[in-house]
C-alpha cells in the first residue's frame, strides 16, 4: 500500500474521530444528531450527486463487458446474502423487516469514492481510473435500487401482517414499486437517466448547484459514522460486524476475481481494478440505509470501521494475488 493511500485512510479516520468527538461533546446538541445529518445526506446531498452523475453519464463509452464481470457477482452476492438472511430470520414481529436488506447492502456496498478513486489512481494510473469511475457511476444506482426494492417488499408484507389482512400479490407489488420509485435514492437516478436519454444537458447554474451539494456527501457521511459510533458503540454489534467485514473484504472480491478472470477472460489492469474495487471496505451508504429504516445502525457503523481497519491488511494480500494474473 502506497504512502498516499495510507494518508487517505488516516484522513478518513480523522474525520470519523471528529464526528465521534462532536457527538461525545454534544457540540450539535443532546440526543442523536447523527440522524439529522444522515437525513440531510439522504434527502439532499446524495440525490444531487446521483442525479448529476446519471444525467452526465456517457453511456456509449462504458466498458460494458468489464462492468458485467464486476456487477453480476456483486449483485448476485447481495441477493444471495439477502435470501440467506431472509430464510434464517423470517419477517415476523421478532426481527425488523429491513434486517436482511441492511445486512445485504452492508456486505456489498464499498467505499468506492473517498477511498476507491485515489486508490485506483495511485495503484494503476489514469487508464484504470476511467474503469473505476465507470463502476462508480453505476454502483449506487444498481445496488441501492435492488436493495430498496427488496426492503420495500418486506415492509409491505410486514405491514399487511400487522394489519391482520392477507394482501394480494398484485397489491404488494404495487406498494413495493411505488415506494421504490418514490425514494430519495432511486427517484433522482431514474430522473437523471431520463434526462440523459432525452439528450438534454444541465444548465450551468443547475450543474454548479448540484456539484456543490454533491461535494458535501463525503465529509458529512464520515462525520455521521463517527457520531453513530459514539451513540451506538460496539456492544452487541461486534460479532455481526466481523462476519460482514470478512464477507466484504474477502468473499466478495474472490467472487469478482473468478467472474472477471475465468468468466470474462479479463487480466492485467481491468481485472485488478474490479477486484480491488470489490475488496474496498464498507461504504458510508450502508449506514445511511440502516438509519433510513432504523435497523442495525450499530452493526452497520461497526462494519464500516472494522472493514476500513481490516483493509490495511487485506489490500496487500489481494495486490499480491493479482500479480499472478498479469
Amino acid at each position: 500500500m502506497t504512502f498516499a493511500i495510507f494518508l487517505k485512510l488516516l484522513a478518513i479516520f480523522a474525520i470519523v474521530v471528529l464526528g465521534w468527538v462532536a457527538s461525545r461533546a454534544r457540540w450539535l446538541g443532546p440526543g442523536d444528531p447523527s440522524r439529522v445529518l444522515a437525513n440531510a445526506a439522504f434527502f439532499l446531498f446524495i440525490p444531487a450527486l446521483l442525479f448529476r452523475t446519471t444525467a452526465r453519464l456517457d453511456i456509449s463509452a462504458m466498458p460494458w463487458a468489464t462492468l458485467a464481470a464486476f456487477f453480476l457477482p456483486v449483485l448476485g452476492f447481495m441477493l444471495g446474502l439477502y435470501v440467506v438472511q431472509r430464510r434464517s430470520r423470517p419477517v415476523t414481529g421478532e426481527h425488523p423487516p429491513a434486517e436482511p436488506s441492511v445486512r445485504a447492502i452492508t456486505a456489498t456496498f464499498g467505499n468506492t469514492v473517498q477511498l476507491g478513486i485515489p486508490l485506483a489512481t495511485a495503484l494503476f494510473g489514469e487508464v484504470a481510473l476511467s474503469v473505476h469511475l465507470a463502476i462508480v457511476s453505476l454502483h449506487a444506482l444498481l445496488l441501492l435500487t435492488l436493495v430498496t426494492t427488496l426492503v420495500e417488499l418486506d415492509l409491505a408484507r410486514a405491514h399487511a401482517r400487522r394489519r391482520g389482512v392477507s394482501q394480494s400479490l398484485s397489491r404488494t407489488l404495487l406498494t413495493t414499486v411505488r415506494n421504490t420509485i418514490i425514494h430519495p435514492v432511486v427517484l433522482p437516478v431514474l430522473a437523471g437517466l431520463l434526462f440523459n436519454l432525452a439528450g438534454l444537458s444541465l444548465p450551468a447554474l443547475v450543474d454548479e448547484t448540484l456539484q456543490l451539494l454533491a461535494q458535501a456527501v463525503v465529509p458529512i457521511c464520515l462525520v455521521v459514522i463517527g457520531m453513530s459510533l459514539a451513540h451506538y458503540g460496539l456492544q452487541g454489534a461486534l460479532r455481526g460486524a466481523l462476519w460482514l467485514s470478512f464477507a466484504k473484504l474477502m468473499l466478495l472480491p474472490a467472487l469478482v476475481l473468478v467472474s472477471g478472470h475465468w468468466g470474462a477472460g479479463l487480466h492485467g489492469t481491468p481485472l485488478a481494478v474490479i477486484v480491488v474495487c470489490a475488496a474496498l471496505p464498507v461504504g458510508s451508504n450502508a449506514l445511511l440505509f440502516a438509519q433510513r429504516y432504523e435497523t442495525l445502525e450499530a452493526e452497520a457503523t461497526a462494519s464500516i470501521v472494522i472493514s476500513t481497519v481490516g483493509f490495511v491488511l487485506t489490500a496487500p494480500l489481494w495486490l499480491l494475488l493479482l500479480g499472478l494474473f498479469p
